[in-house]
């Protein structure tokens, strides 16, 4: 069964209950506010998120936020969604393929590629868009909860 529903409640999917093509995703305005929280907490403060003169002299000519800013919403979406709440992030491989500037509505979609119900080990294909542009695209393995194990 494939589920194209977005944007809903937050919870767990234990490994049981997914299927193969499962989908989750949401959307999310980045904002100013957003990329100085993030400078701040990962300590990330390269000017091109931050100092529009410096930025409007780079190849993005103008501001971005920060890649990993974008690809948290990713996380957002499997710790929140799919699988949901008691999920352990393995590994996540990452291609950046265009910039999110401020303001940007960026979304992110996680679908369920594979699923090792012996290790509970679940492939996701992870992407983020804004509009129609794909913005960044990858792959998350991770260990998903199960009912045998509350």
């Amino acid at each position: 069964m494939l589920d194209t529903t977005h944007n809903l409640p937050r919870g767990t999917i234990c490994i049981e209950d997914l299927e193969i093509g499962m989908t989750r995703s949401l959307t999310k305005e980045v904002t100013d506010r957003d990329i100085q929280l993030f400078a701040e907490v990962s300590t990330d403060r390269n000017p091109v998120h931050l100092d529009e003169g410096y930025a409007q002299d780079t190849i993005f000519e103008g501001r971005i936020a920060h890649g990993m800013l974008t690809a948290a919403l990713i996380s957002a979406v499997i710790g929140e969604q799919l699988p949901g709440h008691g999920t352990v992030y393995l590994g996540q491989s990452l291609k950046f393929l265009a910039p999110v500037r401020p303001g940007d509505r960026v979304t992110a979609e996680v679908k369920v590629l594979a699923i090792d119900h012996a290790k509970r080990r679940v492939t996701l294909e992870t992407h983020c868009s804004v509009g129609k542009t794909m913005v960044l695209k990858g792959e998350a393995l991770v260990l998903a909860p199960s009912r045998k194990f509350d």
